[in-house]
């Protein structure tokens, strides 16, 4: 340990007390006027990732900023992912400056705003603006029903009292976290058909990463280089083991070694899961033998969910 020296945590710890990379989102909401606002974040992160029915980020804020009162009075929200730009950066850092009116930070905005998906399939309800310049935008409902943060009001811009929830809505005098339900993932063109058709270095979009505010004076940002890529090192599980895995489900459903062998890719912590899938297509199609040809057909729709 004699390399390395301990340095105390303080108040904002990721960027005083650690060099912390982070993404640079630009967050569309909807101010009191109607008009979208636009505010600079790095504290946003996957929450649910799997096994909720839905999907959903989490953002971390001061929750007098323009962006939580406007969350805490419409609940919706948009996170935009804009590209490594110098003078695109510049401009998020511009608009990431606490105490900016809407009106102020928004007269000569350098992004433009277009509607989003949600706003085309539900034109009776009115949803903030997403950046055109993006190469990706979560459109995001705040759900608002989780720890009680349904109770939560905007207006106490000089820090709001106790009691504070534990981790949805006001969680401290000056600070919120919102759990926001993916509605929308919307993608540029070439960043889409790179993940569906199979991504490679040259189909990663530019994204910069964000140090944040650490001296006084600078907003720090690394600029993008192409991604290197590592193979994946492939364990195959034996069809012994597979097979065990398959006869301990309780089901009428049964499997051929056939079927079974084209699971050996499969990491093994995963494969009860994988086997109840099939277990649970089988049942929903009558099916009571899985072979070779039922699990090709399991794989198909697999790929074809993931595609969508």
């Amino acid at each position: 340990m004699s390399e390395f020296k301990s340095l105390k945590p303080v108040d904002n710890f990721y960027q005083t007390s650690l060099f912390f990379p982070m993404p640079v989102v630009e967050i569309s909401t909807i101010s009191e006027n109607g008009q979208t606002n636009v505010g600079s974040y790095s504290l946003v992160q996957p929450y649910y990732i799997a096994g909720k029915g839905y999907y959903a980020m989490l953002l971390e804020c001061r929750n007098s900023s323009n962006t939580a009162q406007n969350i805490l009075r419409t609940g919706k929200c948009a996170l935009n992912f804009i590209p490594d730009d110098k003078k695109l950066f510049k401009e998020a850092v511009r608009l990431g400056w606490p105490g900016d009116t809407t009106e102020e930070k928004m007269k000569d905005c350098l992004f433009h705003l277009v509607p989003g998906l949600m706003a085309q399939e539900n034109p009776s309800e009115k949803y903030p603006l997403i950046i055109q310049e993006s190469f990706q935008v979560i459109e995001c409902t705040w759900m608002r029903e989780l720890d009680h943060a349904d109770e939560d009001r905007p207006g106490q811009l000089e820090g709001y009292p106790e009691p504070y929830h534990d981790f949805n809505g006001i969680t401290s005098k000056f600070g919120a976290h919102f759990i926001l339900r993916i509605d929308k993932i919307l993608m540029k063109e070439e960043n889409y058909n790179a993940i569906v058709n199979g991504v490679t270095a040259k189909g990663y979009p530019k994204v910069p990463v964000d140090y944040g505010y650490r001296d006084s004076r600078y907003f720090w940002c690394a600029p993008f280089k192409k991604p290197r890529p590592e193979p994946v090192p492939m364990r195959q599980t034996n069809l012994s083991n597979i097979r065990y895995a398959a006869d301990r489900l309780q089901t009428d459903v049964k499997f051929t070694d056939e079927a079974l062998s084209m699971l050996v890719n499969v990491p093994r912590v995963f494969l009860p899961l994988v086997l109840k899938g099939c277990v649970k297509w089988a049942e929903e199609n009558g099916v009571k033998l899985i072979t070779e040809k039922e699990m090709q057909i399991i794989n198909d729709k697999r790929s074809k969910e993931k595609g969508k």
